[in-house]
């Protein structure tokens, strides 16, 4: 049997162990390292794993992972948030629909200090859900622009996810990180469309709230200046070349921290964001961990390097191809999470997208382009069913709105997200335009 084959083998073996809900990164340490051994014999796999630890885990940019989890986890705890919601829902809270405007809005901020959207998800659901039920949203609407309004939480830059292919692909983070933001914009705006469309089509879905006066409003965007201040010195020192990004996640964290004590927050509470960070950080690295040697066995079966060939000669046109990956993307979003998906399919697509010519562009914006494209895509997963993370942490505070109508509540969101995907793969300039221009 080829070494191809082998690999393809132990492919629908790893599907096998996720179907069995076998943890993501267990199921992939596993398969590499039985494929590795089935091909290289037992010893080269033991001195392989021998460094392949230290050679993860040693680099230095990896570091902006728990940093960007532990700057989210302050300001969920150090009520950051509110403030946030609290000055869109002054600024556009009386239009029709306009409070679950303002909890997109506010997702999207929170997401600018986050770089999670389940943890985007959940803090702002706490925040928005009882005003949308407050003033009688319709709980297919209220529940749908939560969940859709979390994805934006790795959409705005700063993302982990983002920051975690930017180190499989050898690419720069605060170009990656700038390519995000337009793209990041215009996810808002569509959703807050969606939203605009669903109350006159549904009209008493999304009643009108209370207009603010100029006081109110002013008193409340005066709370955000100092969240905003820590978002412009971090991506604006990051962007302007002042640190690298590891350096802007560690004074962005250390800015949040000093907000949330002043904020409130207390030894317990801190502690705790700790806690959290330390948690979902093993958990990451432990995926990183599995995917590392499942590429490595990949790589010595030589099968991404086989199907690029195959997908160059096979005459289809560089779209098709593209559109292909695309749709196997939201498939594979019903059944993982984005991180894993990123993990496991980054090895498999970069190289077959790096072999093709989209729009003449040349290596470095290719890899830019087709990471937001990627990062768009996985995030689709999130609301999806049927696991959907993001819905199911809504309906978990909303118990009273059955799953079914969550989910039913997406689907406007999803149609946005498919438009979305299709205008930046037909236009790459929209995520190519800020970073040629700070170049």
């Amino acid at each position: 049997m080829s070494s191809v084959a082998i690999a393809g083998l132990f492919l629908a073996g790893l599907l096998v162990l996720m179907a069995l809900r076998l943890p993501i990164g267990i199921a992939m340490f596993l398969t590499g390292a039985a494929g590795y051994a089935t091909l290289a014999g037992w010893d080269p796999l033991l001195s392989h794993l021998k460094s392949q630890a230290y050679g993860r885990y040693s680099n230095y940019d990896l570091s902006v992972v728990p940093m960007f989890l532990l700057m989210g986890n302050l300001a969920t705890r150090g009520g950051l948030s509110a403030a946030l919601f609290s000055a869109a829902n002054s600024l556009i809270g009386h239009f029709r629909g306009g409070i679950a405007m303002a909890a997109v809005g506010a997702c999207a901020a929170f997401g600018a200090i986050c770089g999670s959207s389940l943890a985007t998800a959940a803090t702002m659901g706490q925040i928005a859900l009882p005003e949308l039920r407050k003033f009688n949203y319709a709980p297919a609407l209220a529940t749908g622009a939560l969940a859709a309004g979390g994805t934006l939480g790795i959409l705005i830059p700063p993302s982990v996810v983002l920051a975690i292919y930017a180190i499989l692909t050898e690419q720069n983070i605060a170009k990656l990180f700038t390519a995000a933001f337009i793209p990041g914009i215009i996810a808002m705006l569509g959703y807050m469309v969606v939203i605009a469309i669903y109350v006159r089509v549904a009209p008493g879905s999304g009643p009108a709230g209370p207009r603010h006066d100029w006081t109110e409003r002013s008193r409340a965007l005066l709370a955000t200046l100092p969240i905003l201040l820590v978002f412009a010195i971090m991506l604006g020192g990051m962007y302007g070349g002042v640190f690298s990004a590891t350096e802007g996640a560690a004074i962005g964290t250390a800015a949040v921290a000093v907000l949330a004590l002043v904020k409130g927050l207390r030894l317990q509470g801190f502690l705790q964001c700790i806690y959290a960070t330390a948690t979902a950080t093993g958990m990451i690295f432990l995926i990183l961990l599995g995917a590392d040697l499942l590429n490595a066995f990949l790589a010595l079966s030589q099968l991404p390097v086989q199907l690029a060939d195959m997908v160059q000669q096979s005459g289809l046109p560089p779209m098709a191809i593209l559109a292909a990956i695309i749709l196997l993307y939201v498939f594979l979003g019903c059944i993982m999470d984005s991180l894993s998906m990123i993990l496991l399919t980054i090895p498999i697509f970069f190289p077959i997208v790096m072999g093709l010519d989209f729009y003449g562009l040349e290596a470095t914006e290719k890899a830019i382009w087709f990471g937001i494209l990627a990062l768009m895509v996985v995030e689709i997963g999130l609301i999806t069913p049927p696991v959907g993370m993001n819905v199911y942490i809504i309906s978990s505070m909303a118990k009273d709105v059955p799953m079914s109508t969550a989910f039913r509540g997406v689907i406007p969101f999803l149609a946005s997200d498919l438009l979305r995907v299709l205008l930046l793969a037909s236009f790459p300039i929209l995520s190519l335009w800020l970073v040629r221009l700070m170049q």
